[in-house]
């Protein structure tokens, strides 16, 4: 319940704005100016207790408490490590990224694509930070977490090794905003060591709340030069890598000086005049701070002596600082893959380039009831979330030779990296795209069931299922309404996640559900239409004060399904007995009379059939995905977060159902229903409580 309940708190604070770069969410609840001010005022530096200078910080296996790797190192602050420290000096650059003793330089690839770009960067590292006026030992920042913004708080004790940084560092050894930002991006995972590996796609998201894709440039289009070319002066963020065949190639260096899979920068794109002809060449930045190309365009090479004198003065740096030019073909050629994060509309907004429209919905995985997994398990499928995309308008592009509607699909996993320490990695995710058939079009509040997708094919899916953070797709098609399925590709596997559509055009977006509506019919009987038989059985199991107790109820309904074969069951609770008797005691005596007891043997004798037509393969028992028909032939319409609960409530850990949770159920759905219905007088759909009602209707 509690959990339920925070969830709703959560819903209620994006309603009101809460989330936004404006807004962002205070991470663990802390309050950076609060803090800070309360450490000024007490005297003292900031000691974050929430990420404390501890073992456990830094990592769980290589660099777990117990790992030699973690042996002599000592937190320190900036003010210890240097007389005059900087947060940032002369300006922040790409320059400030040098990697240290931690995997990942694809973070840091993303960090320094960051810094082109400096009201990208300001989200990110909020402005007025220093270790001069009101230093208190606190600092901030703030990065994209699946559809929102959160502001995560650190002190700036830091890990060393012999007085030097040990994880990322800047080429001054007086600057430290990189490092801090490291230690808030670890805190925000977990620790250190959950940032070890991964895409740069990644971090291009959690700077920008954009959305990436990829290019593999062995299929390179005709037109990516000028697609980077754009990308850049939108401002977007760019990354690219060279794949390995083995593991002993990870990090190696080529004889031409680039590394293999590691995370480079792409942070230019430019035409120059060589020998008469216009060449492509693009800029690469390696994260090291060090090690770079030698081939042609390197910086010491013979052809910057054949461009102008002004080409040569804007271009040429030659430095050992990591970066270097390269002709856009030796990329090609040399590279295996691009990744280009597009920034959402509101990050740049005086950018004339900025025409993505987005939308985004957050959803779950839920063993048993929204996990159905890929298109191979069709008699679950069709229980996965869904979306609705409806297109409108075609591309008014003029270099654009297809026709059609062009959008992005992103379908991010939450919080996988966090779940390292607890031995959790990515789900194996993708989506497929449907045309919704002209019968459906325009309805919202229905969820496409089994026969829809066994009798259409999809229009589109993403390229792969695969255990990345994001899969992420660019597609074309048709002005029209598609549907929009994410899911694992086993079934029941858990987790959270968040699809986003960027679209050229305005489009809308929205979930696919059932609507939640009560459609049980009442039972009507008269005292003089019971026959004398039930009146006779009655009376036996009554005894003298002619009631059943929910003590009687119980010892009577289980005499009874303990005699059948066909169900399995341990027998009915007195919780349940005791929702029965509240569902139909219209007296208030918490008793059953004749009456009532024939309404709810009727009801049970429905109940009993409904199981048995729905336990498809007679095992006696209900699967969690046949429970799912069976509620809604029993006149119920309940949306996925609804069944959700039921499945978490009423089902073993097998995932099934027995007959004792599934009467249950549909007992208090119906005494739920009702209850609203009585306290919802003018039949507006919504009920105002005190907390005195909502303690009694809850305690029903």
């Amino acid at each position: 319940m509690a959990g339920i309940a925070t969830k709703l708190q959560h819903d209620r604070e994006k309603a009101q704005g809460i989330g936004s770069n404006a807004r962002a969410v205070q991470h663990l609840g802390q309050d950076f100016e609060a803090l800070k001010a309360s450490c000024l005022e007490r005297g003292q530096l900031f000691q974050d207790d929430l990420f404390d200078a501890i073992p456990a910080s830094l990592g769980f296996k290589d660099l777990g408490p117990n790992s030699s790797k973690v042996r002599g190192i000592k937190w320190m602050r900036p003010m210890e490590l240097t007389f005059n420290p900087q947060f940032i000096a002369g300006g922040a650059t790409r320059t400030d990224i040098c990697q240290g003793a931690l995997g990942d330089c694809w973070l840091l690839a993303a960090i320094a694509s960051l810094t082109l770009n400096k009201q990208v960067l300001s989200r990110v590292v909020p402005n007025g930070q220093s270790f001069d006026k009101d230093y208190a030992g606190i600092f901030h920042f703030e990065f994209w977490q699946f559809g929102e913004w959160v502001d995560v708080v650190v002190d700036d004790r830091l890990p060393t090794r012999v007085g030097e940084l040990l994880f990322v560092h800047s080429a001054e050894d007086s600057e430290f905003w990189s490092a801090l930002l490291e230690k808030a991006y670890a805190k925000l995972n977990g620790c250190y060591e959950a940032l070890s590996g991964g895409s740069t796609t990644e971090g291009f998201e959690d700077f920008t709340g954009g959305i990436a894709e990829v290019h593999e440039l062995r299929n390179a289009g005709p037109k990516l030069f000028k697609i980077i070319r754009k990308a850049l002066s939108r401002g977007s963020l760019l990354g690219c890598s060279i794949d390995i065949s083995n593991l002993a190639d990870s990090e190696a260096i080529t004889s031409s000086k680039l590394v293999r899979g590691h995370a480079y920068s792409l942070t230019g794109a430019e035409l120059v005049s060589y020998r008469g002809d216009s060449l492509q060449l693009v800029r690469l930045r390696n994260p090291w701070g060090q090690v770079e190309w030698t081939g042609a365009w390197s910086d010491n090479s013979s052809e910057w002596y054949h461009v102008s004198d002004e080409d040569r003065a804007r271009l040429l740096n030659k430095s050992e600082d990591g970066e270097f030019w390269m002709s856009f073909s030796d990329f090609l050629s040399q590279y295996s893959r691009l990744e280009i994060c597009n920034l959402t509309p509101d990050t740049l907004s005086e950018d004339e380039y900025q025409n993505w429209s987005l939308s985004k919905f957050e959803g779950a995985w839920r063993k048993g009831s929204t996990a159905g997994g890929c298109r191979n398990f069709p008699n679950s499928f069709w229980q996965n979330p869904q979306f609705v995309l409806k297109l409108d308008e075609e591309d008014d592009d003029p270099d654009d030779d297809e026709a059609g509607c062009t959008f992005l699909v992103g379908l991010i996993q939450k919080n996988r990296r966090r779940m390292r320490k607890t031995g959790e990695d990515m789900q194996t995710i993708g989506f497929s795209i449907y045309e919704v058939p002209e019968e459906y079009s325009g309805q919202r509040q229905v969820h496409l069931n089994k026969n829809f997708f066994l009798r259409n094919a999809s229009v589109a899916r993403s390229e792969t299922f695969i255990n990345l953070r994001e899969v992420c797709n660019r597609f074309c098609l048709p002005p029209g309404e598609y549907l929009i399925i994410p899911s694992t590709f086993q079934p029941n596997n858990n987790g959270d996640f968040c699809v986003r559509v960027f679209s050229e055009k305005q489009a809308e977006f929205q979930d696919l559900d059932d609507s939640v509506e009560s459609h049980v019919e009442e039972i009507v009987v008269e005292k003089g239409d019971i026959d004398e038989r039930f009146r006779n059985l009655f009376g036996q199991l009554a005894g003298h004060d002619c009631e059943i107790s929910a003590f009687e109820l119980r010892r009577i309904l289980n005499k009874v399904v303990t005699k059948r074969d066909d169900i399995i069951t341990d027998g009915f609770s007195l919780v349940t007995c005791r929702n029965m008797v509240n569902l139909l005691d219209k007296d208030g005596s918490g008793m059953l009379g004749l009456v009532e007891f024939k309404i709810l043997w009727i009801k049970i004798e429905k109940y009993l059939d409904l199981y048995r037509e729905k336990d498809v393969d007679d095992s006696g028992q209900m699967s969690s995905a046949e429970m799912r028909i069976a509620v809604k032939d029993a006149g119920f319409s309940l949306n996925s977060s609804l069944h959700q609960i039921i499945v978490a409530r009423y089902s073993e850990p097998g995932l099934t159902v027995d007959f004792d949770n599934f009467v249950g159920c549909l007992i208090r759905l119906e005494t739920l229903f009702n209850t609203f219905k009585t306290l919802d007088m003018d039949d507006s759909g919504e009920v105002e409580l005190t907390m005195l009602e909502w303690l009694n209707v809850s305690l029903l």
